[in-house]
């Protein structure tokens, strides 16, 4: 008997293989993709050529010179963004202005999440960069500076080493979120780099919150103020396809830069729902191990009383959540 058969991505960090999907012969089977599926990847060049044009603030090379020390913050393992085909231009953008490797230091920001291992820190950097530089996980229970704080009362406590740099720099994916609106932008300090006691509070605001929501969002305010007063001096937000490669990079202000964008991923990520199908199948790639942020998509798309299916490749299981998990039988973190 004659299938349909249909691949699907999977298996991010762990091998980006494909799955495939069977179906029987006389089904009627949509693939529904994004529209920036198959966009094409920037070449080294042309993300160095990205980089000198930015939003909203100087290039990066100007603002490296005659610093003391430069911070690297880069998303953690939850997220798709291959960090290390951006680092070579940011690098080479950051000796133009005059700093060594020696004055360069990467944190990862994971905000609540569990800490990661040498392995990911390759994985995200590329082989060398943990050979050359030093590389740190966050700490969201110690080692914090207090800034004061916001005007919704959210106290800024902020990664030390972070706090200790003179030039703070983000690496980060423009991907929808369920709360913020959009990922990267300041949501790489607050919740990023930032403690438990400013992750709590700052989590709290739901006005205004949700997929795409930006212009009244209270939480992503609260961390774009966060953003301004540990002085977040230049970030680098990417788009992706659907093999996670950087198709486009909108760089500069902490604010102007991620509103600019976020322009651009509202086309880039936008896919059309097929309504009441009998059985919807959402994948959760390329954030399995989060996957739930990407399950509302899926039911858009099944009729009453149809079948929902959810695809979740990832050989770790649901990651570590400090503020959000679960650590005993009938407790778990403050959220």
């Amino acid at each position: 008997m004659s299938s349909i058969k249909v691949k699907v991505p999977a298996w991010e960090w762990h091998g980006w293989k494909t799955e495939e999907l069977e179906f029987p012969d006389g089904w009627t089977v949509h693939e529904q993709r994004m529209a920036g599926h198959d966009a094409k990847a920037l070449t080294p060049g042309e993300i160095s050529e990205s980089l000198e044009h930015p939003v909203g603030a100087k290039p990066l090379r100007d603002l490296a010179r005659g610093k003391r020390r430069c911070v690297i913050l880069f998303d953690d393992m939850t997220r798709p963004t291959k960090t290390r085909q951006m680092l070579p231009a940011v690098l080479n953008e950051l000796h133009a202005g005059g700093l060594e490797d020696d004055q360069i230091v990467f944190v990862m920001a994971p905000g609540s999440h569990g800490p990661r291992l040498l392995s990911d820190f390759q994985k995200k950097l590329g082989r060398d960069v943990p050979e050359r530089f030093l590389v740190f996980n966050h700490n969201a229970y110690e080692n914090l500076e207090y800034l004061g704080d916001t005007a919704q009362g959210t106290p800024v406590k902020i990664n030390r080493e972070v706090m200790s740099c003179d030039l703070k720099i983000t690496i980060g994916c423009l991907m929808h979120h369920q709360s913020y609106g959009f990922g990267g932008g300041s949501k790489m300090l607050l919740p990023g780099v930032a403690g438990i006691d400013s992750i709590y509070p700052n989590h709290h605001l739901n006005e205004g919150t949700g997929p795409g929501r930006i212009q009244e969002n209270t939480r992503r305010k609260d961390s774009e103020e966060a953003a301004r007063m540990a002085g977040i001096d230049f970030v680098v937000n990417a788009l992706i396809n659907a093999d996670c490669d950087v198709t486009r990079i909108v760089c500069g202000d902490v604010v102007e830069a991620h509103r600019e964008g976020i322009k651009a991923a509202r086309k880039h990520y936008v896919t059309e729902v097929i309504p009441d199908a009998d059985v919807s199948i959402g994948n959760g790639y390329p954030m399995a191990d989060e996957a739930y942020k990407a399950l509302h998509i899926a039911r858009e798309s099944v009729r009453p009383g149809g079948d929902l299916v959810f695809l979740i490749y990832t050989p770790e299981g649901c990651r570590v959540h400090y503020y959000k998990g679960q650590f005993g039988s009938d407790y778990g973190g403050r959220g």
